[in-house]
């Protein structure tokens, strides 16, 4: 007799990777939940990644993102944060930003994480496990 094998529900998401100059990540918790992570979110059904990402952080934190100015770092793949038996898939991508971020739609908060506190805070596995990674931290 086999066991079944319990297969995770893939999420497509698109998430920014923005550091300011004192090398800063900016990280944002939504609401009802814990873990803080990067902005951005869920890629809808035939829309492209950086188009996502754009939509996503002018609706969550009224940015407005010149999608030239962004830089694709990669497709990784971690634990989802908050949805129980699902993977993230993650369209990462590292961008700079003017202006200053306001917490809109879901968004409860947006905190600048500074290097060597990311014990202080709940980071969601994408932004643990890989995220720090690539920026150093």
């Amino acid at each position: 007799m086999n066991p079944t094998r319990h297969e995770s529900r893939k999420i497509r998401i698109a998430p920014g990777v923005i550091a300011d100059a004192s090398g800063r990540l900016l990280l944002v918790r939504k609401r009802g939940t814990s873990a803080f992570m990067q902005p951005g979110g869920k890629i809808e059904p035939r829309e492209a990644p950086l188009d996502a990402l754009v939509r996503e952080l002018r609706e969550e934190l009224g940015l407005a993102i010149d999608p030239a100015t962004t830089s694709w770092l990669g497709l990784f793949s971690a634990t989802a944060a908050n949805e129980p038996d699902s993977t993230v898939e993650a369209e990462l991508f590292a961008l700079s930003i003017d202006g200053q971020p306001i917490a809109a739609a879901e968004i409860e908060e947006i905190i600048w994480l500074e290097p060597g506190s990311t014990n202080s805070v709940e980071l969601a596995p994408l932004t643990r496990d890989v995220v720090l990674r690539l920026s150093g931290m």
